[in-house]
């Protein structure tokens, strides 16, 4: 990024931070610093009181108390203004150049972030019709969303990792074969979800059941023939690769560990009632890996 000179209220260059003097003829017959011709004094002091941390300063240095305090910022107390002003307009200037609402809805950004808004919309929006479809409106409420407090903060945090890093690194999401990746393996876990729902049809539940009902029967064909828990490996590989898409290093680490670790308990949990519902599910679970790497 190239920075663009910028000369501040009091006559800095901030790029290269060089106090630049003219000498005059001052108070006492010595030299300060002149302002430029288009910036009054007042003019200062009303651009310092725009910044909250620069109010002190002010009120310090025009304290009743202090008479003649022109000719004392002057001579001792203009370097620090001069060098605290200069930090703030420099830091203005490095954000105008780097970040904007315009970078926001660049190219990048508004491609990533739309596929993710839509990947989102079209999980939960399709758990949800397929269990009306299954169960009847009646019996769903709207946890089939799946929707929980502890996963929006888990996606406001993904979001608030890819502004930052847009913000700082904005090369990183500009690596299109990562993100294009991210993309293909989202639809994979897509299908693979919704190919479990349909294939168990009324026995695929969002919730674990502790007793066995009559329409409850073991499924061991279709995607269920690879793996015991394709709904689970679905949900892995989507939500994993939703931060891939992203572009978000952190983030995909994180819901790695955060959704192995969950099916981690939740399977021998739920495999439990399933043992008790079915006698030949012992033998399934020994043909049949469950889904998730490392969980038996």
């Amino acid at each position: 990024m190239k920075l663009t000179p910028i000369t501040s209220c009091v006559g800095i260059t901030t790029t290269t931070a060089v106090r630049r003097q003219k000498k005059t003829q001052g108070l006492g017959g010595k030299e300060r610093l002149c302002w430029p011709a288009a910036r009054s004094r007042l003019q200062v002091r009303d651009f310092l009181f725009e910044t909250s941390s620069s109010r002190f300063l002010v009120h310090l240095f025009n304290h009743p108390q202090n008479p003649g305090w022109l000719a004392i910022i002057e001579q001792v107390k203009m370097p620090f203004l001069t060098t605290h002003i200069n930090t703030q307009v420099a830091a203005f200037q490095l954000m105008d150049d780097n970040f904007s609402f315009s970078e926001l809805f660049s190219h990048t950004a508004s491609r990533q972030l739309s596929q993710m808004f839509f990947a989102v919309l079209l999980f939960h929006g399709s758990e949800y019709l397929l269990a009306i479809i299954f169960h009847g409106k009646s019996n769903v409420t709207l946890k089939s969303l799946l929707i929980s407090q502890q996963y929006i903060l888990a996606m406001i945090l993904s979001i608030l990792e890819y502004l930052l890093e847009l913000y700082f690194f904005p090369e990183l999401k500009e690596h299109w074969w990562i993100s294009n990746f991210g993309l293909l393996m989202v639809v994979v876990g897509e299908v693979i979800r919704k190919l479990a729902i349909i294939t168990a049809g009324r026995a695929f539940t969002h919730l674990i059941q502790r007793y066995h009902e009559e329409h409850h029967k073991l499924v061991t064909h279709g995607v269920y023939s690879i793996v015991r828990h394709p709904g689970y490996t679905g949900f892995l590989i989507w939500s994993v690769a939703t931060q891939v898409m992203l572009c978000n290093p952190v983030s995909t680490v994180a819901f790695t560990v955060v959704v192995w670790n969950f099916f981690h308990r939740r399977i021998p949990y739920e495999e439990y009632f399933l043992r008790q519902f079915f006698g030949e599910y012992e033998e399934f679970a020994k043909r049949v890996p469950s889904g998730i790497p490392f969980v038996k």
